[in-house]
């Protein structure tokens, strides 16, 4: 099942029927342990509404309450290439080539929920930077008690040649207004998804596609649940939280996004998340 976050209430997509919940509060309709049981037993008191598909796309507002977002690196053996080969002049390789064999996962904090933007709002790229790159991720939102309850799409903007010149700089390379994307929506299922899901990435300019890639999720090298591990070792969430889980598309080296860029991120089971660059 789908559930959207809107200006009209919480709408859930359940076998092509559309439902409004009767909770408001986004924080507390996800954060619940067993999520995709409750929002069945909730369904048995609703009736469907086919007006409310509509609004699934012209009220449609970001999947986030007060969560906080949070990221994974170096979880793909491209992912780790690229970082090595973006940060060799600064002699920072190393640190990549070692994280990825590493037991402990790279985790940084990427964005709060105010700064974080939803399908249909604007990302932006660093002023003071050269070289920027949306980075297409599955990401995950995990209840407060450390459970994986549902999924949906992240865009994590990336400013390359600033983490390239120092791997100090990046917190200011990875987190900045308009850096986040989620959305479109929650995908909560009975069962975690499905390890062949494709993520693919189409980024146009001037109505023309300049890049377009897909890759299998199976490719990562850590399980969702050693990243969740590691990330709730010392950390509360009281409203549970979102974690990208790293990337496997990276555009070529001399590609950077420009204003006026729309990027569209697909995960056939959740939808797509579409923004365009200001």
């Amino acid at each position: 099942m789908r559930i959207y976050n809107t200006s009209s209430g919480i709408i859930i997509n359940h076998h092509n029927q559309y439902f409004l919940s009767k909770e408001n509060n986004w924080d507390t309709f996800v954060n619940r342990s067993n999520l995709f049981n409750a929002i069945s037993s909730e369904l048995q008191q609703l009736e469907p509404d086919e007006d409310l598909q509509a609004l699934t796309h012209t009220a449609i507002l970001t999947p986030i309450g007060n969560q906080e977002v949070w990221a994974s690196g170096v979880t793909y053996f491209r992912s780790r290439e690229a970082r090595i080969e973006e940060s060799k002049d600064a002699k920072g390789g190393d640190f990549y080539a070692r994280v990825y064999d590493a037991d402990r996962p790279e985790l940084f904090f990427k964005s709060p929920a105010y700064r974080t933007v939803g399908t249909g709002e604007n990302i932006r790229i660093r002023a003071d930077s050269k070289w920027n790159v949306p980075e297409p991720e599955l990401t995950l939102f995990i209840c407060s008690a450390g459970t994986i309850e549902g999924y949906t799409i992240g865009n994590d903007v990336s400013s390359r040649d600033i983490e390239g010149e120092n791997p100090l700089y990046l917190p200011q390379a990875k987190s900045y207004n308009g850096a986040a994307a989620l959305g479109p929506c929650l995908l909560v299922a009975e069962k975690p998804i499905d390890p062949d899901t494709h993520i693919s990435i189409e980024i146009t300019r001037a109505a023309a596609v300049i890049f377009k890639e897909e890759i299998s999720i199976n490719q990562m090298k850590r399980k969702h649940t050693e990243l969740v591990d590691y990330l709730f070792r010392e950390l509360d969430f009281h409203h549970g939280t979102y974690l990208m889980t790293g990337t496997g598309i990276i555009p070529a080296d001399d590609f950077t996004l420009q204003s006026g860029d729309t990027v569209k991120i697909t995960i056939a089971e959740i939808g797509s998340l579409i923004n365009v660059v200001a």
